[in-house]
């Protein structure tokens, strides 16, 4: 909600959810959104294409606008269950868990990716999986312009130490100009974003999103021809009332909060408004958030 605040336009993507996590666990709490988000995709970890398929028609169900499939987190976990980037060592897999889950809804079923894992990262391993993904009916890649080393490197390390290759990226394109090709990894500002979409077809933003979110609000203004960006004061605001329903609805105030932290950065009062926002007591409520916004002013 807080980043479909700041743009109208802008894709958002759900964090990682296993598709057994969906089948036993509780899907409104896992799945439920609210309306205004929209779009919005729901990305999936699994290797399984019965499961995934189930969970790709609930994620229908509750209204999501594209299922996309996680091939390119590197964590232990996400090994230990055999999803994520290890799933770039199986392209048939991939291949028959995106035919599987097309099978069961009519939206668009996409793929997240990395270049290549361990000692597969040639041009010949990475446009043979994305051939026979292609072949399967995915249209749309999104490829973080990295490989990950699934041994010897943490998740953080792997955002960091293998070198983007964003030429690798730019060249699939070329290669698949059918294909919708969108780009991950280190972008960092619009400028850089817009230089990419010189060629392709999208961007994502990860982490630049997160810690300095108010990237975002420009998003309408330089991409999709909006005349204003909200200020930070206005999207506050307007999030107040969506953390009063949720905390009626038993929610913290600080699970809302934390994901703020970084509105104000590189601005004056970052550094208060993180303070204040830190240390909430226990049962405030949106009082709390206003008051923080009220000492950056």
């Amino acid at each position: 909600m807080f980043h479909r605040l700041l743009s109208r336009h802008a894709r958002l993507y759900t964090e990682m959810v296993t598709a057994n996590a969906i089948i036993h666990g509780d899907r409104d709490h896992l799945l439920g959104f609210d309306a205004s988000e929209h779009p919005v995709a729901l990305q999936l970890g699994g290797s399984e294409a019965d499961a995934l398929a189930y969970a790709a028609r609930e994620g229908q169900a509750y209204g999501y606008d594209e299922i996309n499939l996680n091939c390119g987190c590197p964590s232990d976990r996400v090994q230990n269950g055999r999803f994520g980037a290890c799933l770039m060592a199986e392209p048939q897999r991939v291949a028959d868990c995106v035919a599987a889950m097309q099978a069961e809804v009519n939206i668009p079923v996409t793929v997240k990716c990395r270049l290549g894992i361990d000692e597969l990262d040639s041009d010949e391993h990475l446009h043979g999986f994305i051939e026979s993904v292609a072949a399967a009916g995915c249209r749309v890649f999104i490829v973080h312009a990295r490989k990950a080393w699934l041994n010897g490197l943490s998740p953080k390390e792997n955002r960091e130490i293998p070198p983007l290759q964003y030429e690798r990226v730019h060249a699939l394109k070329r290669l698949y100009p059918e294909l919708t090709i969108v780009i991950n990894g280190g972008i960092e500002d619009l400028g850089m974003a817009q230089s990419q979409l010189e060629t392709l077809d999208g961007v994502m933003l990860g982490r630049a999103a997160y810690k300095n979110p108010y990237v975002l609000a420009e998003v309408d203004q330089r991409l999709f021809g909006e005349m204003h960006a909200p200020s930070r004061e206005q999207v506050v605001e307007a999030l107040l009332p969506y953390v009063a329903a949720e905390q009626q609805r038993g929610a913290p105030v600080k699970q809302v909060s934390r994901h703020i932290l970084g509105l104000y950065n590189g601005r004056p009062g970052a550094k208060i408004w993180r303070r204040r926002l830190s240390v909430p007591q226990s049962g405030c409520g949106v009082d709390y958030i206003r008051h923080a916004l009220d000492a950056v002013q």
